[in-house]
């Protein structure tokens, strides 16, 4: 097998992009405080066609070369918003109709390959700071909790990798595709 060339990859340009259609799903970072991991999720959500990303909190913005570095350019891309705090955050998301999910590990959480994505939703993932995770306060928030399973001696993932997960999960449940 031959690996595929630039050209083969028929990828778009940012304007086509941004005025293509998206899969309902907002990602929310709650004080994610690396900009590396901040950069990997533009770079998940421009691949996986995700509406926006919402940063909160501590989560930097761009411009910025320490996300540019992880981003490759899909922090131009990706539509996003900040927001000082995520609480006021999900109030807005809640208001316009989605289904806010916190992706951590609580009591009563839902795994995630369990979470059926219904047609016709909108939803929001929160992942949160790399050390304490989604803060309590927006768990509280949340109308559901999803957890991802784990079966080795670490408790957690790298937020970047979660966030990944879970974008191809309600991409894949959404029946999704790039064109």
């Amino acid at each position: 097998m031959e690996k595929k060339t630039i050209w083969d990859l028929g990828r778009d340009s940012v304007e086509v992009f941004r005025s293509k259609a998206k899969i309902p799903l907002v990602v929310v970072l709650d004080n994610v405080r690396s900009l590396n991991n901040i950069g990997s999720v533009f770079r998940t959500s421009d691949a996986f066609a995700v509406e926006r990303i919402m940063l909160c909190g501590i989560t930097a913005c761009p411009p910025s070369p320490e996300i540019h570095k992880t981003a490759l350019g899909a922090e131009d891309s990706v539509a996003w918003e900040y927001f000082e705090s995520t609480e006021e955050c999900v109030r807005r998301l809640k208001d316009d109709g989605y289904c806010v999910c916190a992706l951590e590990q609580v009591k009563g959480s839902v795994e995630l390959q369990d979470f059926a994505v219904e047609s016709g939703m909108r939803y929001a993932v929160i992942a949160g700071h790399e050390v304490h995770g989604v803060g309590q306060a927006v768990v509280d928030m949340a109308d559901r909790c999803i957890e991802i399973p784990q079966c080795g001696t670490k408790h957690s993932l790298n937020v970047s990798v979660s966030v990944a997960l879970a974008i191809w999960h309600f991409f894949s449940g959404f029946q999704g595709g790039c064109g």
